[in-house]
């Protein structure tokens, strides 16, 4: 059994990001161009390897969200270019590092890094990355953005241990996996957004209003992500169902489908996720007590509530071309599910 998380609307009603990327179009080929040439070394197996991932796929949304605030924000030079790189440095090199925590062999379809390279070079071209990033955050001469960035990836190392401590326990609170995504996910996002702020030389109060957006959006994002992982909306991105399942990752679907589950159910949920004795079948019962119990319709409940704090935090900036793709970005996160 596959759950169907589709809505009313049709196709044609889904909000896309076409908006964001019309508006940030030559800058993002300009980061394009800029990330080729910083993942450059004369160790050769840097660039290749790098390059394999960067050119995955994705939709460099991160690096986006920092053109997008910095145009929002009135900002009209040139350093939102290099630091919207240092941004998806900053983001490749965790995924480089999740593959390899999480022993996965396939992102977006294709082979990882870690599968085709091995670990070792996975993590240390992940290493090369956020050295590259801190090399970018140093040319461009801000302390604030410093700060930002630097933080950011400090939260985000101690969101990786943070899971690595709650793996395969099926008593990880819903506060715990929140905290969790919060600081893996959502703090990038985050700084992502607010040194659009710095950039402009905007007051502080418009700092926190897109650190606000950027947290919560990134919250909606990483739980929609983890609804659709059981969800047959998933087929659609391109993705399989069940990774999370197989690696015996705690995600809220499971953290509230255990919590409203009986004993019986307890003890399938213990032998499947904490001693990883799957079986055939597993996956679709685990699927149907979702279902039963509503943990991936409230799993996308929340990230409504989460993009609707983000809606919130942009209110205080006036209706432009900029806030409304950043309003799109909401409403595309959120849509996923459907």
């Amino acid at each position: 059994m596959i759950v169907s998380l589709e809505g009313d609307r049709g196709p044609e009603q889904r909000p896309t990001l076409d908006r964001l990327g019309e508006l940030v179009s030559s800058d993002l080929q300009r980061v394009n161009e800029l990330i080729v040439r910083r993942m450059d070394s004369q160790v050769s197996l840097i660039p290749e390897l790098a390059g394999h991932i960067v050119a995955a796929g994705g939709k460099r949304l991160r690096p986006m969200l920092t053109l997008v605030a910095a145009k929002l924000c009135g900002y009209r030079g040139d350093r939102h270019i290099a630091l919207a790189t240092c941004v998806e440095f900053i983001h490749t090199a965790t995924l480089l590092h999740d593959d390899v925590v999480d022993e996965s062999e396939l992102r977006r379809g294709l082979k990882t890094a870690n599968a085709l390279w091995g670990n070792k070079a996975s993590v240390l071209v992940g290493d090369f990355l956020f050295a590259r990033a801190f090399q970018i955050m140093v040319e461009d001469g801000s302390l604030p953005v410093l700060s930002i960035l630097s933080n950011a990836s400090a939260v985000i190392s101690e969101g990786e241990v943070q899971q690595l401590i709650t793996a395969n326990d099926t008593a990880t609170s819903e506060q715990a996996y929140l905290e969790v995504i919060q600081a893996k996910t959502a703090a990038l996002f985050a700084a992502a957004c607010r040194i659009g702020a710095v950039l402009g030389e905007r007051p502080e109060v418009e700092e926190e209003a897109l650190d606000s957006y950027g947290l919560n959006l990134g919250i909606a994002f990483q739980l929609v992500d983890d609804a659709l992982d059981y969800s047959a909306a998933q087929k659609t991105l391109g993705k399989s169902i069940g990774d999370d399942f197989r690696e015996g990752k705690i995600t809220l679907p499971i953290v509230l489908a255990y919590r409203r589950g009986s004993e019986t159910e307890r003890q399938f949920w213990r032998r499947a996720m904490e001693d990883l004795e799957q079986e055939d079948g597993d996956l679709e019962r685990a699927i149907s007590l979702m279902d039963t119990h509503g943990a991936l319709a409230d799993t996308v409940a929340r990230a409504r509530h989460y993009g609707a704090v983000a809606r919130d935090a942009l209110g205080i900036f006036s209706d432009s071309v900029e806030k409304r793709a950043l309003l799109d970005v909401i409403d595309f996160a959120i849509d996923r599910a459907y």
